[in-house]
């Protein structure tokens, strides 16, 4: 397995980040779809004021650059993209890595 760690600010307005929430309680069964079919075995997501931090947890042969272009062009995910986006305060065209930060790996207890 592996896993990935990234960070985005949102739009610093509590309406937006309330519905921001709602809506990642509702997440649309094509985009969940979409994300096992690439190899994303779970993902979770945080959040504190506006910034979010999200845990992909992948299969190990999952390559970040292909497999996210390849969920950006299966059923619904351009539209999930554009709509979440303005929530994130940024272009509806942006893609993924465009948006989310990866984070680099620093600590881990073993």
């Amino acid at each position: 397995m592996k896993r990935y760690c990234q960070f985005l600010e949102l739009v610093n307005d509590e309406e937006l980040i309330r519905k921001y929430i709602d809506i990642h309680a509702n997440v649309w069964p094509e985009v969940m779809a979409g994300q096992r079919e690439v190899g994303i075995l779970d993902m979770q997501i945080y959040r504190i004021d506006n910034k979010v931090f999200m845990i992909c947890d992948t299969t190990d042969d999952f390559d970040w650059t292909r497999d996210m272009a390849r969920l950006a062009t299966l059923p619904r995910q351009a539209e999930w993209e554009a709509y979440v986006a303005s929530f994130q305060g940024c272009p509806p065209e942006a893609r993924s890595e465009e948006k989310w930060q990866l984070m680099e790996k620093i600590y881990q207890l073993k």
